[in-house]
């Protein structure tokens, strides 16, 4: 063995010191989370006081770009998830681990980008996208050709909207596209904000983003069902509908209604495509239909020339464009799928035949696991034929709309005594007896939800 040198010794001394500090206030760290289980939320907690500050009626709201992420998901891994067995979940778990099912952050499409490999890669050099400008005869002018081009294309192959006749607006997400809607489509001269309503339940996030700047020139007002008010309004339809799947139309049906149709799950995973819807005003986006999130595209279709430029103009204002880099990786992305699905045959699995798949899978361990437990429901939809599978399928929804029964009261607080983390229906406009559930999360965080569930028993 060979000499340590008293120099080198006091040197690594300091060294394995300063390890085993650290050693001991991770350790410290990791106690602390699993004893102080309360402690866990506060950040959250913290978070929601932020959106509470935005609108202060909307105290408890947590929105979908502010919420902050408690997942307790490992860092992706190449070897799939799916392959642990019961056993090996439970082992790992120990029922103290928290499982957070609230956010819709699309994590389950790992599997198949990183099967897809590097066909989605792009290489952007130093003196690429240097401008402002992508095409400055268009009237969105910062939209990138390739990637309007993709757009039209993956419609055309899932046959899910009609972009003939139609403008193509990109966004930073389908938010800043809502954002950008209710800035086209309300007067600048009228006497009063506009009413934006939705029918409940409704997407957790539009009183939220409606009202956040307190504009003069739209409100929220609440369930469209409940609407009553003569004058215009703006009615937000979303279909197939998050949380509950549902597939849905315009209820309002008054004088003076202008709709936006969110078709952001209106994709063969999710439901069957029955027809191109053909609205006047269509938002999507790349983080439902892919799963990319991070890139943060969406686009919305426009027939109205007037409210197309004056959703271009919102955003040149709000952000000066769309990110060129974004765009093109969307492109790229939105190419890989087109191709994958061709009828010509790809040497890839078709993109929506997978993640159709995964999301059955799915449905059926959630339903499995709600009958074992005998304490909860969630809603039956009926099947319907796709176009594009070629085959009749029940919704399998990106949220699952989960309803306590019996006594309980108040779903989210029952399931956070459990250890899991949901959202209330009170946030979308509804019974606290509902929950919404993210579908998308990683095979292993999933997999340990649904096991957890089927074990609280009524």
């Amino acid at each position: 063995m060979a000499k340590i040198t008293p120099l080198f010794s006091l040197k690594n001394l300091l060294v394995v010191s300063l390890a085993l500090n650290v050693s001991l206030i991770w350790r410290a760290m990791h106690e602390s989370e699993k004893c102080n289980f309360d402690s866990s939320f506060s950040l959250q907690q913290q978070r929601r006081s932020v959106m509470a500050g935005c609108v202060l009626k909307e105290k408890e709201h947590v929105s979908e770009r502010t919420h902050l992420s408690l997942s307790s998901s490992p860092s992706p891994s190449p070897s799939p998830s799916s392959s642990l067995t019961s056993t090996d979940i439970q082992s790992q778990d120990g029922g103290e681990r928290i499982i957070n099912v609230d956010h819709g952050d699309p994590t389950m499409y790992e599997k198949y980008w990183q099967k897809v490999g590097d066909k989605t890669t792009i290489v952007i050099p130093g003196w690429q996208s240097l401008s402002y400008f992508s095409d400055v005869r268009n009237l969105c002018w910062f939209l990138e050709p390739e990637f309007a081009k993709e757009v039209v294309r993956l419609h055309k192959v899932v046959g899910n909207a009609i972009t003939e006749n139609h403008h193509i607006v990109v966004g930073t997400g389908s938010t800043q596209l809502f954002q950008a809607a209710l800035y086209a489509l309300s007067s600048q001269d009228a006497s009063e904000p506009i009413s934006v309503v939705s029918a409940a339940p409704y997407y957790s996030s539009y009183p939220s983003i409606t009202d956040c700047v307190k504009s003069r020139l739209y409100k929220w007002a609440g369930d469209a069902k409940r609407f009553n008010k003569d004058g215009p309004y703006i009615e937000l339809v979303t279909s197939p509908n998050n949380p509950d799947g549902s597939v849905r139309q315009s209820v309002v049906n008054r004088s003076g209604g202008i709709l936006v149709h969110d078709l952001a799950y209106y994709w063969p995973q999710y439901t069957s495509i029955t027809y191109p819807a053909d609205h006047d005003l269509m938002l999507f986006t790349v983080s439902k239909s892919t799963g990319h999130a991070g890139t943060r595209i969406g686009w919305a279709l426009v027939k109205d020339t007037e409210v197309a430029k004056k959703m271009t103009k919102y955003i040149e204002l709000n952000t000066i464009g769309v990110s060129k880099d974004s765009q093109l990786r969307a492109a790229k992305v939105l190419k890989v799928v087109s191709d994958s699905c061709k009828p010509s045959g790809s040497e890839d699995e078709c993109f929506f035949e997978f993640t159709n798949h995964q999301m059955s899978t799915r449905w059926k361990q959630l339903r499995m696991a709600v009958q074992k437990s005998g304490l909860f429901s969630v809603p039956e939809l009926p099947s319907q034929f796709c176009t594009f599978l070629g085959r009749a399928f029940e919704p399998q929804p990106a949220f699952a709309w989960l309803k306590c029964e019996q006594e309980i009261e108040d779903c989210e607080s029952f399931l956070k005594g459990n250890k899991i983390l949901t959202r209330s229906g009170k946030h979308f406009g509804f019974s606290p007896k509902y929950v919404r559930i993210s579908m998308l999360d990683r095979d292993e965080n999933y997999n340990l939800f649904v096991q957890r569930l089927s074990k609280i028993l009524s």
